[in-house]
């Protein structure tokens, strides 16, 4: 807000009197009436043009709107300019709203401007006319110290508005720190403006304090608008920096560069950043150990680091350091704080293992294996149970027979020395060992050695042991067609003491074959059986026997005796595929492979050729030609038919060994061998079979079960038709009756006497019970005859709707049944009279009435019809039954309003 200034007016004698008149016209004015307000033509922004009692019209009023936004209205109903206006018309009016949000209500209050047109009476003859060039109503920049010590109330600053020239103004000051927190720490005096404090002020707690003044008139009127006043706390140096921890803990690798980064420290200060109460500097002021000195500290960032390379964790692991932090970019004046800070130093493998001995000296007895003889220790100044401290041990000169191997005991970093394999006095009485320790870890001293070494004497011992199988192998040459009893140089063991094999005694423990004896005291090998290099125990000629070398004191060892048999050319060449196949449409030969299983030198070349049989055509029909050392083509001649032939072939080695093989071939049309059809047949080459193939047949199984099926079902229905009985047809009715699914009455009637019953014809019982109606289905109408005894023939009607005339015989007569088509179906004459009728019917409806509702276990069928239930008297159709021969009489009035040709049959059913 700014004070109401005149440098928009002509003259200030004639703002005065403007605004005398405007406090007049006021003053004059009823509320909600309209206000008239007189102006210059010219207004300037922000300028104050009168004042309406807004508190007289409406006084719960808590919102207020101008309708002209070029206008701007206070709550105690000042009006001013928002923007600079330019009158062009004599007069301009616009609408204060008055609203209260609470209850709804509102007024208008409409404001009328005039242009001035004559200049107001000066109301004091002594009046100047005021010239400014400087406004006294504006903000004043202020500050408090913070901790001021008074005297309190302490002057800070006089707030004073310009209009104060004008009228009588009062001031006063609303914001923190009067009226909201913290109360009551400024005041204003109301009539001077002066501006106190009353008690001191914490920076830290209120960094500034954004106050609004106001000068406002005895009567309510404010001719100046709001003025924000700022009063900043002046920083005072009363916070001590403090460290973010009590103690700092870093670790640094021993031996590390200088310059090496250690950690960094931290430390806050509260007092106003950016100043010299917030600029800290630290410092180390005291190490632990004092010397030497290997830490320094960054003044500024407080990063520590290394300012030595004499960093050895065997001889310090830890040092505790003092550091301080200070204020005011650390002079002597600054506030401080102190922490502690350890650093510990991080072990690198900078020390070898060292044998505490250079030299050791053990024994062990020969033979003997996994046995510990001897164990190591070292020393290593690396952190205990670390891997720059834990050994590793290798054997560096004198096992190169593998006898020893060296392992670390992982409980006291020692190396234990085992013997692996056995030591045999008799080759060596004494083995020297070069042993050397190094770290798990990498080595990063400075030593030239990366290994420390010691020397190891073992002592072999002499044990009194059996006999020695050596070498555990040994063979003889024996011819494979050498006569039994051949006699050869056998297996050796001998005592290792003496080096001797008398007094040793030899068995045989595994002989596959059974094919040699060894003599029991010198081993020798004499054969027992032929010897055949071609059996299938024998691999790549060599024949092995266990033997089992025995000493005076019983102790053993054992040995293999291979017999390598030397090869006799006994064999001739052989074809091992005894059938080929020859499809003759895409091919006219094979290939025949012989193989001879002696050795090389009496193998191939092989000669191959036809081999001549009496009465036979075997050099007219096929051919050999070579192919190489072991194969030849046999191709055939003169266009032989489809079968199978045997072609005998013999096959001579380089050595004139040779063999003859019957070779099956089969000449077939096909065009893979896999799909030759032919039945090879063993007995003879010409004879010829045809093989079916699978869906031929599964064809002929098919066929077959269909052919059973068909004569099943002809026996069957044979079978059936000659037990049915003819004395009278039980499905007379079936054919003929039709039965009616219809529901409206009348359709459906059931005509019942004591002596003839009739129901609805079900598919399982074939007894003479039907329903009697109007008969028609489709577009036919059918009737039926129902005779006794004698036999009827029923020719079918053939073609579209058929009629069939039901008529009842009583004794004889002949009665036919027309057929639409002109056909009849002639029925016998009726020989017996209604006694005789019932006397036959009824023994059968009974037994039908018995059968009706059983199985073959005497139980309820599934399809036995259940008893209908009694409709009650007035029903047109009585009680329904399965078979029932007992009905009421009642019921049966419909029979006398039956068509003509239905009364035969009505006087049937009626007749007892």
């Amino acid at each position: 807000m700014a004070a109401a200034g005149h440098a928009g007016f002509p003259g200030g004698a004639l703002c005065r009197q403007l605004l005398l008149t405007l406090a007049i016209l006021t003053a004059a004015c009823d509320a909600c009436k309209t206000v008239t307000l007189h102006v210059p033509s010219k207004l300037d922004a922000e300028k104050f043009i009168g004042r309406v009692n807004l508190k007289e019209c409406f006084k719960s009023a808590n919102a207020i709107h101008s309708s002209d936004p070029d206008f701007q209205i206070l709550e105690d109903g000042s009006v001013y300019t928002t923007n600079a206006i330019l009158l062009s018309s004599e007069k301009r009016t616009f609408t204060i709203s008055l609203a209260n949000t609470e209850n709804q209500e509102e007024k208008t209050v409409l404001v009328l401007l005039e242009r001035q047109t004559k200049v107001l009476k000066k109301r004091h003859s002594q009046e100047k006319v005021l010239r400014r060039s400087k406004r006294r109503w504006a903000p004043i920049p202020c500050s408090v110290p913070e901790n001021s010590l008074g005297p309190f109330p302490l002057f800070l600053q006089q707030i004073q508005s310009d209009t104060a020239q004008n009228y009588t103004i009062y001031y006063s000051i609303r914001g923190p720190g009067v009226d909201r927190e913290p109360l009551n720490l400024f005041y204003v005096e109301r009539d001077t403006g002066n501006l106190f404090c009353t008690r001191p002020v914490d920076r830290e707690q209120y960094e500034s304090f954004e106050l609004v003044a106001f000068a406002t008139t005895p009567d309510g009127y404010t001719p100046e608008l709001p003025l924000p006043l700022v009063i900043r706390i002046e920083d005072e140096n009363d916070n001590y920096p403090i460290f973010t921890e009590t103690t700092y803990i870093f670790a640094v690798s021993e031996n590390c560069r200088i310059g090496t980064t250690v950690g960094q420290v931290c430390a806050t200060d509260k007092d106003e950043p950016d100043t010299l109460h917030t600029r800290l500097k630290y410092s180390i002021i005291e190490q632990l150990p004092a010397s030497p000195v290997v830490f320094s500290m960054h003044p500024t960032t407080g990063v520590i680091t290394t300012s030595s390379s004499q960093l050895d964790r065997e001889v310090f692991d830890k040092y505790q350091l003092k550091i301080k932090v200070q204020d005011m970019d650390g002079q002597y004046f600054g506030l401080q704080t102190t922490s502690a800070c350890v650093i510990n130093i991080v072990d690198v493998n900078d020390n070898l293992p060292t044998f505490t001995r250079s030299s050791y000296v053990t024994s062990v007895e020969e033979n003997r294996i996994d046995v510990e003889i001897l164990r190591v220790t070292v020393e290593d100044k690396d952190l205990i149970n670390t891997a720059n401290w834990r050994a590793n041990f290798t054997i560096l000169k004198g096992n190169e027979n593998g006898n020893f191997k060296i392992v670390t005991d992982p409980k006291t970093n020692e190396g234990v020395l085992c013997v692996v394999k056995p030591l045999n006095y008799e080759e060596k009485q004494q083995v020297t060992l070069q042993i050397g320790a190094v770290n798990e870890a990498p080595y990063s001293g400075s030593s030239r050695s990366a290994m420390n070494t010691a020397t190891v004497t073992v002592n072999v011992q002499n044990q009194d042991e059996g006999p020695e199988c050596s070498p555990a192998v040994q063979t003889v040459r024996i011819k494979e067609n050498a006569p039994v009893g051949t006699q050869s140089s056998g297996y050796k063991a001998y005592d290792p003491d003496t080096r001797s094999s008398s007094g040793i005694r030899y068995k045989k423990l595994n002989d596959p074959q059974g094919w040699v004896t060894i003599n029991e005291n010198s081993g020798s090998v004499t054969t027992f059986r032929s010897l055949d290099r071609e059996a299938e125990t024998i691999r790549n000629g060599m024949y092995n026997v266990t033997v089992l070398a025995t000493d005076k004191d019983g102790r053993t060892c054992t040995g293999i005796l291979g017999i390598i048999l030397e090869d006799v050319n006994d064999n001739g060449p052989s074809i091992p595929k005894r059938q080929v196949i020859i499809c003759k449409p895409v091919m006219s030969s094979a290939e025949i492979v012989a193989v001879d299983p002696d050795e090389p030198i009496h193998g191939p070349p092989f000669d191959f050729s036809l081999e001549q049989v009496p009465n036979s055509d075997i050099y007219r029909m096929w051919r050999l030609t070579k192919i190489n050392d072991t194969a030849a083509r046999l191709s055939y001649q003169n266009d032989p038919q489809f079968g199978q032939y045997t072609v005998p072939i013999r096959v001579t080695d380089r050595l004139g060994q040779s063999l003859v093989t019957q070779v099956n071939v089969v000449v077939c049309d096909c065009v893979t061998e896999n799909d030759c059809n032919l039945r090879i047949s063993p007995q003879t080459g010409n004879n010829r079979g045809i093989m079916l193939g699978k869906w031929a047949i599964l064809a002929i199984l098919l066929g077959i079960a269909l052919l059973f099926c068909i004569l099943f079902t002809l026996v069957c229905g044979a079978s059936g038709a000659a037990k049915k009985p003819k004395v009278f047809p039980d499905d007379l009715a079936q054919q003929n009756l039709i039965v009616s699914n219809t529901e409206a009455p009348g359709d459906d009637r059931v005509c019942s006497t004591n002596g003839f019953s009739a129901h609805t014809v079900g598919s399982s019982a074939q007894g003479i019970c039907g329903t009697m109606g109007s008969g028609v289905k489709g577009r036919g109408q059918e009737t039926i005859e129902m005779v006794k005894g004698g036999h009827q023939t029923l020719e079918s009607c053939r073609g579209a709707g058929q009629h069939h005339t039901l008529e009842s015989c009583k004794g004889g007569g002949q009665h036919t049944l027309d057929s639409c088509r002109g056909g009849q179906v002639e029925v016998e004459n009726c020989k017996y009279a209604h006694s005789e009728w019932y006397s036959f019917t009824q023994p059968r409806l009974g037994e039908r009435v018995r059968l009706c509702d059983q199985d073959t276990n005497h139980t309820h069928a599934q399809d036995y019809v259940l008893t209908y239930n009694y409709e009650g008297r007035g029903s047109t159709a009585g009680s329904v039954g399965c078979c029932s021969e007992r009905q009421e009489e009642d019921g049966l009035d419909f029979l006398d309003h039956l068509e003509p040709k239905f009364r035969t049959l009505a006087e049937t059913c009626m007749k007892r």
